[in-house]
């Protein structure tokens, strides 16, 4: 859909590089002979069902938490939704998610969040790093801590993947510290990552005598002059050999044809498709976009449209990862920037709102059904058990198991994991 209703910036950019060359100097392990081990399907099969995993969700732009999570009928600022129950006795959601209304066994909103931003990258770094933006100071992306923290060592496919629209197979910068290796790839076109296949002019012999050639330099050359460096590049090839014997896992078009109907035919079920995909052949993590919310005009025809597309694919989603086992070592998470405005302004959108709005959680060790915090009759302001985005980062860390006040060790220094001038919230976790 054209984002012609929006506020203009262009804050939902990301920055890329090529997965294979390219990359920056960073820490990572030193791999010279190879990374095969996770690579048989007996080691597959179990990881898709111990192996702790993230999806997470991100509403480009602002979803109105009013038309999803938090809906306000009959107020002054409720708009013309009505609020529908769902399988949690007790608790409703906006009338636009009737299929998701089904799956809220599963999962649990956190209905009183307040980062107290507005702006969307701010606002957009916050909710994804747990941290404000500071000048001088970078902080990974959850994704990356996710990758670091809990994929296996020798894992033979990338651990942070971004699903977005356009995304071709490029490498982003979002793991700060933690290095290059645990950066997002960014996928969007059900496809293996660009330049991930073998050229046709080139024999399979000729290729293993390449890198078999190209080993031996490496090896010959870490004897001597070992660095970081050198390690990032060394891994970074290693890993692209066994993704190009694997790019298989990458092709939505393998799904059955059922579940394209299923998840619906457009990018975003398709998106929603490939993650499932990638998550059991396992992703650590993995993150879906859908945009674009930042309706400051006709805030209600686009949610009608937008909110309608996401509930199809992420009930689907949602109710697969619980038929197949994969629900109690999924994190799930649903968030944006920041919310939109009770108010309603003069071209019927909404603006946007970092004060009082919602985020939905399932999976992991979430407690599900749970519903956290309120905001007043109207939704103005938070009215209970208010959290801001370093708790929320927390929670997601602790919910895959992680203890999120430890520290990764860095180039001799000890870096936080999250904030520790916050801590999880205790009453969502089980």
């Amino acid at each position: 859909m054209r984002c012609d209703y929006a506020c203009g910036t262009a804050d939902h950019g990301i920055a890329r590089r090529q997965f294979l060359g390219g990359l920056a100097a960073g820490s990572a392990a030193g791999i010279v002979g190879g990374l095969g081990t996770l690579a048989q399907p007996a080691a597959a099969k179990e990881l898709a069902t111990s192996q702790k995993r993230v999806l997470l969700f991100f509403m480009s732009g602002g979803l109105s938490q009013l038309e999803s999570w938090d809906p306000k009928p009959k107020t002054d600022t409720g708009g013309p939704f009505r609020a529908i129950p769902t399988s949690v006795p007790g608790t409703h959601i906006s009338e636009l998610l009737p299929l998701t209304a089904q799956q809220m066994h599963h999962l649990a909103i956190v209905r009183s969040v307040n980062t107290k931003e507005n702006e969307h990258s701010k606002g957009r770094f916050m909710m994804e790093c747990g941290r404000r933006q500071m000048a001088g100071a970078k902080y990974p992306h959850i994704g990356a801590v996710a990758a670091k923290a809990l994929a296996p060592e020798n894992a033979t496919l990338p651990g942070h993947i971004h699903i977005t629209p356009g995304g071709s197979g490029g490498r982003s910068d979002n793991a700060a510290y933690l290095g290059p290796k645990y950066a997002s790839i960014i996928l969007g076109n059900g496809k293996p990552p660009q330049n991930s296949a073998r050229a046709a002019e080139l024999t399979v012999d000729a290729d293993s005598r390449r890198n078999a050639f190209r080993r031996q330099l490496n090896n010959r050359f870490t004897a001597r002059r070992k660095t970081a460096e050198t390690d990032v590049y060394t891994y970074n090839y290693e890993q692209a050999q066994q993704l190009m014997r694997q790019g298989e896992v990458f092709d939505v078009s393998k799904e059955p044809a059922a579940d394209h109907e299923r998840y619906g035919k457009h990018a975003f079920g398709k998106h929603c498709l490939l993650a499932r995909r990638l998550l059991e052949n396992g992703i650590t993590f993995v993150q879906v976009s859908h945009s674009n919310y930042d309706t400051h005009n006709e805030n209600f025809n686009f949610h009608l449209e937008q909110v309608s597309e996401f509930d199809r694919s992420f009930s689907a989603i949602v109710n697969d990862l619980a038929v197949r086992g994969m629900l109690e070592s999924t994190l799930i998470v649903v968030m944006s920037e920041f919310g939109r405005t009770p108010r309603i302004n003069a071209r019927y959108g909404r603006d946007h709102w970092g004060k009082a709005w919602s985020v939905v959680l399932g999976g992991g060790r979430i407690h599900p059904g749970a519903v956290y915090g309120a905001t007043n009759k109207n939704g103005t302001a938070v009215s209970d058990k208010e959290v801001d985005h370093g708790e929320l980062f927390h929670t997601y860390l602790q919910a895959v198991g992680l203890d999120s006040t430890q520290s990764f060790h860095v180039g001799g220094r000890e870096m936080p994991m999250a904030d520790p001038a916050v801590s999880a919230i205790d009453e969502l976790l089980v």
